[in-house]
């Protein structure tokens, strides 16, 4: 799995860009901040997933320069060995329509090998695991932060659970309105229902994919953990849902209320008529609040080591090891679950990390995973990295190779 081909129009700081990857070489983007060497991760990263982990408004994504134009555009475009053993064409076309009355229309259209497509047609054709500085939030940010993590990786790699959170996404909404509609005597209470079951049955798949996920992950997590901290701490994580069902419909069962144990499983059927009950019972309460109190956008996770919650007691040392060993972990589970190694993208990641953990992060770059890294200092690599990596200098949307000196 990997980018043969990257195409840019007006994306970011590319007016145009035609470049080949290398597959099994790591790609060092070398040069000054604000040159588009993260723009070019980005590229990637928005054509597996759909979206862009720098902003929210894919209307930024077109080049500034582009708003001159008659219809400004952006276009992506790759060539693709994906998940499905195919070479597959891949483009994306951001587009500004500008109505009669100077308002503008943001339209973004898919293709795949010509065809247009929707984005769950797309998304998880070709996987990525990101690492940036800002990854820290894992930790000390806030749970949204945490949610969108297992659902970026989750939905890029089951099909299941990418539908499901669409769906999720789309009722949970509306069911607030219709809530608030409730309250002030706008609706009655027997519209609910309707909401209420699309939402039980797509939340259960969310909360049953996000338990198996970190079940399988914490294994992977606490090896990298452990071998980065010496043997001296053990790392694990706790998936916190916004309510805790029992593994047994008679609740003899129970999970703690901190959290799920990771070492048992709840399909989506058992977790279902417990989500619906939660609801239930919290029901005039939501009313009086106008929101829906408990489900998958409510759930919280949490990282300890040793037993202790990382992000309240941990050093800001401990909490940095945690992240790597949890992105270490997710390019490993991706590794697995997918059969193939997924494109791995590290903006200014090495320069965050002390000599000890760069160079246990660089060992683990051996070649099995397209992997391109971002850097604004090149001396900070081994000189034995550098002999057998691509070194490009990006400037002003613009890459040539450079040799690097010794």
């Amino acid at each position: 799995m990997h980018v043969e081909h990257l195409s840019l129009t007006n994306f970011r700081n590319y007016a145009r860009l035609e470049v080949s990857l290398p597959t099994r070489q790591p790609v060092v983007l070398h040069g000054a901040n604000a040159q588009g060497k993260t723009s070019l991760l980005e590229a990637i990263f928005y054509l597996a997933t759909s979206r862009s982990p720098y902003t929210l408004s894919d209307r930024q994504l077109i080049h500034w320069r582009a708003e001159d134009e008659v219809i400004p555009f952006a276009r992506l475009a790759a060539d693709l060995h994906t998940r499905r053993g195919a070479l597959d064409h891949l483009e994306m076309t951001l587009l500004l329509e500008r109505a009669g009355d100077g308002s503008q229309r943001f339209k973004k259209t898919i293709r795949l090998n010509g065809a247009e497509k929707r984005v769950m047609d797309v998304v998880g054709l070709l996987a990525v695991v990101l690492f940036l500085p800002q990854d820290l939030s894992l930790i000390e940010g806030p749970p949204s932060d945490r949610r969108r993590f297992l659902d970026g990786t989750l939905a890029q790699v089951d099909r299941d659970y990418f539908q499901a959170l669409a769906v999720y996404e789309k009722i949970l909404p509306q069911r607030n309105a219709l809530l608030k509609r409730i309250a002030d005597k706008q609706a009655s209470p027997a519209e609910l229902p309707y909401w209420d079951e699309q939402l039980v049955t797509a939340g259960s798949v969310l909360i049953a994919g996000r338990q198996r996920f970190l079940r399988e992950l914490e294994v992977s997590a606490q090896t990298a953990h452990l071998e980065l901290t010496g043997r001296r701490e053990l790392l694990t994580i706790q998936y916190q849902p916004s309510f805790a069902p029992a593994a047994e419909a008679n609740g003899q069962l129970s999970f703690n209320a901190l959290g799920l144990d990771l070492h048992r499983e709840l399909s989506p059927q058992q977790i279902a008529p417990q989500f619906a009950e939660r609801l239930n019972a919290e029901l005039d309460e939501s009313i009086n609040r106008g929101m829906t109190l408990c489900g998958p956008h409510r759930d919280e996770l949490r990282l300890c080591i040793n037993g202790r919650d990382v992000g309240l007691y941990g050093s800001r040392g401990q909490a940095r090891t945690a992240v790597m060993a949890l992105k270490l972990a997710e390019l490993e589970w991706m590794r697995e679950r997918l059969g193939e190694a997924p494109v791995l993208l590290l903006d200014e990641v090495a320069a965050e990390l002390d000599s000890q953990r760069r160079a246990y992060l660089l060992e683990r770059l051996d070649g099995s995973a397209q992997t391109l890294l971002t850097t604004t200092e090149l001396d900070i690599f081994p000189r034995s990295f550098l002999e057998r990596a691509a070194v490009w200098r990006v400037t002003d949307g613009q890459i040539s190779t450079v040799a690097p000196s010794f």
